[in-house]
């Protein structure tokens, strides 16, 4: 009996463990990393895909990750783009909110945050929408009538857009956000604040949850592709290079345009 439970315990020991199931996707989706005002990268990547997505006889699920303003030359015409999309009938369209929407959101509820916004490439989206920032931190009169001229040149439908963003989207064994997760807590108890910011504790976990997190935010030279993770931020704005990945059923593939 003895010798048994012996051969046993090192057949266990020594025999390969099962492999995690491949993760599957619900349905052909292509998803975007950050765009960052490169309205022609943003042009060039959807023709792309809709011309790819013929092969496969499906209507493709396209999620753009966030970070739509700010940064690249043209935020406002990005904006105008995905109006433009969400009206196409060959794809279903998911808009994620980006940490640069949420920075954009709070200036016009408080301008105090601009000169911060602005450090972080919100002047280019000013001036895309005929505001100049201004030169001073800490001239809070000149914040509010910055603020206060963003919002009258900002199109209603621009902002209303950006307000409807979501934060998260799943997709069969795939979950969909900005930024990432936070390991170990449960999807439904993540807040915003970690959803469009977090980096290092998501981006050091082998595994922060029981999906592929697909996510853009932390601009990598190659997009990062791990059994749990990934990531297709390849810094468009500086780099040219707009990346998105498609997945369908167990296979992921990148698309690049420049």
């Amino acid at each position: 009996m003895i010798a048994f439970y012996m051969i046993s315990f090192f057949k266990n020991l020594f025999s390969p463990r099962k492999s995690d199931p491949v993760p599957i996707v619900d349905r052909l989706t292509y998803a975007i990393g950050d765009i960052h005002g490169r309205a022609d990268l943003l042009t060039r990547m959807i023709d792309k895909i809709r011309e790819d997505s013929y092969a496969y006889q499906e209507k493709p699920r396209v999620v753009l990750l966030g970070d739509y303003v700010d940064r690249g030359p043209a935020s406002d015409k990005v904006i105008e783009t995905i109006l433009k999309l969400k009206n196409e009938i060959w794809c279903d369209l998911e808009v994620l909110m980006g940490n640069h929407e949420m920075s954009l959101i709070n200036f016009l509820e408080d301008p105090e945050s601009g000169s911060t916004w602005v450090q972080h490439g919100g002047g280019t989206t000013l001036m895309n929408y005929g505001v100049q920032a201004p030169p001073l931190r800490s001239d809070a009169e000149a914040w509010i009538e910055a603020r206060d001229q963003f919002g009258n040149n900002l199109p209603r439908a621009h902002l209303e857009a950006i307000c409807a963003m979501k934060l998260i989207i799943y997709g069969g064994d795939y979950v969909f956000v900005h930024a990432g997760v936070k390991p170990g807590v449960p999807l439904d108890d993540q807040d915003a604040m970690t959803l469009l910011w977090i980096r290092a504790e998501f981006l050091s976990a082998t595994k922060a949850c029981n999906y592929v997190v697909v996510h853009g935010h932390t601009p990598t030279p190659e997009p990062f592709n791990s059994t749990w993770r990934i990531g297709v931020d390849t810094g468009a704005y500086a780099t040219g290079v707009l990346t998105c990945v498609r997945l369908h059923k167990e296979t992921r593939q990148f698309i690049h345009v420049t």
